[in-house]
């Protein structure tokens, strides 16, 4: 009998993505080899660790989790074996200067507490929520599928879809159609942040990202939701993949549009049938592919998502009282969110996400203590601002606006162990221009326009993370990863059943 050698796979990165993809095709039976330039999985969703105290990179907030059941089950497992998920009931916090609301994906509560807040708005809460939940049927599916072609805008879901998507008005021109309070609008808008843009700039169709917090929830993990990344890995292990950490690429190598393989920083060379690359987009874009690499200055004329600037301090004490989530808006939020835009001011007004998931989560922290994770949206690198000269200054600001607008009077004397992450520590990390959402989601880097699952001007390279369709956002990276999986089953004639649990929660939308 012949045995026909296994298919070889190289993934670049082990961020959600090239985790998601690897999953996938360690299970349909590809011999599949992930290099990771660091000492740990993850990505911008990995651990990052400060003595005793663990925090998440980035992503806080899981919602859609029915993405990540799928992943789960592509490789045929559960997430629930390998993961505790904590289900947020309220979800988030949101405070104005003058007023603050929690938030539900419970229906009942949610108006209950809109009524209480502000009232006689429930009824635009209730028309929101039926009116998005025709349009996320709508929209959903057109996300789940890869856009190689212009005739891709034939397909009849995308059709149905194009109303929702070809519109020029904005997440904020949407919900002025059921708000009339700024502040009733930024609790519906603020979502636009999980893509790095402004819910006056960020187009309409993504008042879907909200609606889906409203509707299926948000989810903690105990221990951080860098613990996916690792049951990812976890279970790409037990399906016979290698992971080899400390391993970053120099250089792809190719011939003419096929690429055979990598050339690694050590000066070692893989072998590959395709490559998926899960590093971000435009740093491998602009220096993976030698002579054919984008260049630079082509790059820099997309447009691209803010940046962050990152507090993790870890506390000898817990504030029991404070939520999990919660998000201090700025008292000009319209003027702070147009410096980010411009890319040039560093907002004094600045709006501050903190997580408290101590309160939730036992193994963050040692007893009796906690950290906080502190987020600032603020401008990316494009312009070289000097963060260094004002990084632990403006720490200092933050952190005294949250000891201002919180119940946490004494923080900043609390603290035993902090970490401070610029916009231009983003850029060292090989984050193109510090942009920690990737490329903007405007319409013109969108669908057939963002690039494609299936990297143009090769047949065996595969995109897949926040630079690529659907975007940025860990559902949609999930999702990345699973088209390219698919895209590259196809290349070999690798037959799969589709793993479909997202029809049932759009039926129930």
């Amino acid at each position: 009998m012949v045995h026909l050698k296994k298919k070889h796979i190289l993934i670049v990165g082990a961020g959600p993505g090239g985790l998601s993809a690897a999953m996938t095709l360690a299970n349909r039976g590809f011999d599949v080899t992930i290099v990771e330039k660091n000492d740990r999985v993850g990505g911008r969703n990995a651990e990052l660790n400060l003595g005793d105290y663990s925090f998440d990179v980035g992503p806080t907030f899981l919602h859609q989790k029915f993405c990540l059941d799928e992943v789960f089950a592509e490789a045929d497992r559960k997430a629930e074996d390998y993961l505790e998920l904590v289900n947020l009931n309220p979800m988030t916090r949101l405070s104005w200067a003058d007023t603050s609301l929690h938030t539900y994906s419970n229906q009942e509560q949610m108006v209950a507490e809109l009524d209480r807040v502000f009232p006689g708005s429930s009824e635009g809460f209730e028309r929101y929520m039926n009116d998005q939940a025709i349009k996320f049927r709508k929209i959903y599916p057109c996300l789940q599928r890869p856009y190689q072609s212009l005739s891709s805008f034939l397909s009849p879901k995308l059709v149905k879809a194009l109303p929702y998507v070809l519109t020029t008005k904005s997440v904020h021109d949407t919900l002025g159609n059921y708000f009339q309070d700024e502040r009733l609008k930024l609790a519906f808008t603020f979502q636009a942040k999980y893509l790095g843009m402004s819910p006056w700039h960020c187009p309409a169709l993504f008042s879907i990202l909200s609606f889906t917090e409203y509707r299926f929830g948000v989810y903690h993990v105990q221990g951080g939701l860098n613990r996916i990344s690792h049951a990812m890995a976890d279970v790409f292990g037990e399906l016979g993949g290698d992971i080899r950490l400390e391993s970053g690429v120099k250089e792809l190598t190719m011939q003419g549009r096929q690429l055979t393989g990598a050339i690694l920083e050590n000066g070692e060379t893989i072998k590959a049938d395709a490559v998926v690359i899960n590093a971000d987009y435009a740093h491998a874009a602009t220096q993976f592919f030698g002579k054919r690499s984008i260049p630079l200055e082509s790059m820099r004329k997309k447009q691209f998502s803010c940046s962050t600037f990152m507090i993790y301090v870890g506390l000898d004490t817990l504030y029991p009282d404070e939520p999990h989530h919660h998000i201090l808006f700025a008292d000009d939020y319209q003027a702070n969110v147009h410096d980010i835009q411009g890319q040039k001011r560093v907002s004094e007004d600045m709006s501050i996400y903190v997580r408290n998931s101590s309160i939730t989560d036992p193994h963050v922290a040692p007893a009796g203590k906690s950290g906080l994770y502190i987020l600032v949206p603020t401008i990316n690198a494009r312009h070289g601002f000097d963060w260094d000269a004002i990084k632990e200054e403006y720490a200092d600001k933050i952190l005294a606006k949250i000891e201002a607008k919180t119940g946490m009077k004494d923080l900043r004397q609390r603290i035993v162990e902090k970490r401070i992450i610029a916009p231009n520590d983003w850029q060292s990390t090989n984050i193109f221009m510090g942009a920690t959402f990737n490329l903007a989601h405007n319409l013109t880097q969108m669908l057939y326009m963002r690039p494609h699952n299936r990297y143009q001007g090769y047949d065996n390279c595969y995109l897949v993370g926040g630079g690529t369709h659907p975007g940025s956002g860990l559902p949609t990276i999930y999702e990345s990863g699973r088209i390219s999986a698919n895209l590259v089953c196809d290349q070999f004639g690798k037959s799969y059943e589709k793993i479909d649990y997202a029809t049932g929660y759009l039926q129930r939308a």
